[in-house]
């Protein structure tokens, strides 16, 4: 892709942000052919969005390659809250598990290790995203067109966490998430990527190289539990995590 490709991209995404307007696609020369093009589409849309506040990192099996994206500071916020519902379309929910690093993990020769990356970490905390894509019918679009709208990061809202006990073992994890008092999703390790400790070694690499490193204060959200599930204006969205805490947010009516 070429820098004009890049700055297209980014610009009709951020625009289709503010108004409300999906795309039906990106235009052609603005679909990446890589990840790195992606990357650089989402590059562009944080610098314009303000301060990195965290990131998202998952991946589709335990064996397969992770992807990420920037979440911007303006759009995390701690639970419980009441938060806009998207401009159109109802709000894409998955409850998560999260960290926030206490000690920054900046760019060096030598790769960061799994210990060295829990290490870093101040606390875990229960989380819900909130998804919002800006292409119309998302799951028919070319991934990597997904990838470069941030891989749909609309939000980030965190519970309370605790700062011991940090390596948790998702795929032992149960959670349920309830909307208006009904239960919706109950899994146990229901993130298809098993072990979330590989996706923050890998993100702890991948971000030094790309973009400085993970700091201190960061969040960084680790695939949803409970798939994707939408929740319409108005509702009062729990995601309980037994043994680990509650996140609960209200979708603030039309």
């Amino acid at each position: 892709m070429t820098p004009d490709d890049i700055d297209l991209a980014a610009g009709l995404l951020l625009e289709a942000r503010t108004s409300g307007r999906l795309l039906d696609s990106l235009p052609n020369g603005c679909v990446p052919g890589d990840i790195s093009g992606a990357y650089a589409i989402q590059d562009a849309i944080a610098a314009a969005l303000g301060p990195v506040g965290g990131w998202k990192v998952g991946a589709k099996g335990p064996d397969q390659e992770p992807n990420c994206a920037p979440m911007p500071a303006s759009l995390i916020r701690a639970a419980p809250c009441k938060i806009a519902p998207p401009l159109v379309g109802s709000s894409g929910i998955e409850a998560e598990i999260a960290v926030r690093f206490a000690r920054d993990l900046p760019p060096r020769d030598k790769a960061y290790t799994r210990d060295e990356v829990i290490a870093a970490i101040g606390s875990i905390h229960p989380a819900i995203e909130i998804v919002t894509y800006r292409l119309s019918d998302a799951p028919s679009q070319p991934p990597l067109a997904v990838a470069a709208d941030s891989l749909g990061n609309g939000g980030f809202l965190y519970g309370e966490g605790r700062s011991e006990n940090i390596e948790i073992d998702q795929t032992l994890q149960p959670v349920v998430l309830t909307i208006n008092g009904e239960k919706v999703a109950e899994r146990t390790g229901g993130n298809v990527a098993g072990d979330i400790f590989r996706l923050l070694t890998w993100l702890a690499n991948h971000v030094a190289h790309r973009s400085g490193g993970l700091r201190a204060g960061q969040f960084v959200t680790t695939g949803t539990c409970t798939g994707l599930i939408y929740a319409d204006a108005g509702s009062e969205v729990i995601a309980e995590f037994p043994g680990l805490g509650t996140v609960e947010i209200q979708i603030q009516a039309d």
